[in-house]
């Protein structure tokens, strides 16, 4: 007789996780609002549908020289029985609506690492508030972000800014996949440091886009 697959049963332990589990909290901005830290993923796994995307932290040699990108980012230690390796991710989760988070993961192999990865940006969730690229943008339109805004991580510095319908994206690669899953549709974005390294990249920007709800609020005390 075949085994039969069980379904884990999620136990909250937080007071947050119980609001969620009896229907009290039943979306994710009501979470973020609630000024509760999230500290179980299986909250947002309730709440919010994410899409992933890996940022490519990790590089091989290419061929005929070069540097061709991978997901992961490789290191090995030696110990007495040999060389141990360790594989480490970053990941960007996002719901194209405003709610964007990342995480940095780290474990035997990579997918496990992506796994770690996705579950730490769970805990890491944000609200990016959107607004009018411009002032010639009448009516309702949150294609892009309402003012200019500017992080750093490490070496590296990012600065947002808005921009008009039809802008487009004007960023990197890496940067593109976080402003998408953010639902930033139109953007100028200037970078400047070592932006080879994406990890802090990614950070930079995730913190410039931190700052938008706290310059809101500065404005309205």
């Amino acid at each position: 007789m075949a085994e039969q697959e069980t379904e884990e049963i999620w136990t909250p332990k937080t007071e947050l996780g119980e609001m969620v589990a009896n229907g009290q909290v039943t979306d994710i901005r009501e979470a973020l609002h609630s000024g509760k830290k999230i500290m179980e993923p299986e909250i947002v796994d309730q709440l919010a549908d994410l899409q992933e995307e890996v940022v490519l932290i990790g590089g091989t040699p290419g061929k005929g020289g070069g540097k061709r990108r991978t997901v992961s980012k490789r290191t090995a230690r030696m110990h007495k029985s040999g060389a141990r390796y360790n594989s480490k991710a970053m990941t960007i989760l996002g719901n194209k609506n405003g709610v964007i988070g990342i995480g940095m993961g780290e474990s035997d192999d990579t997918r496990a690492a992506i796994d770690d990865a996705n579950r730490k940006a769970k805990l890491n969730l944000i609200e990016v508030p959107r607004g009018n690229g411009s002032w010639e943008d009448q009516g309702n339109n949150d294609t892009s972000i309402p003012l200019a805004v500017e992080g750093k991580s490490g070496s590296v510095t990012v600065e947002v800014k808005p921009a008009p319908r039809g802008t487009g994206l004007a960023a990197s690669d890496e940067v593109k996949k976080i402003l998408k899953l953010a639902g930033i549709k139109n953007a100028w974005v200037k970078s400047r440091g070592t932006t080879r390294t994406r990890e802090n990249l990614i950070q930079a920007t995730f913190n410039a886009l931190k700052k938008i709800k706290k310059y809101q609020r500065s404005d309205q005390e």
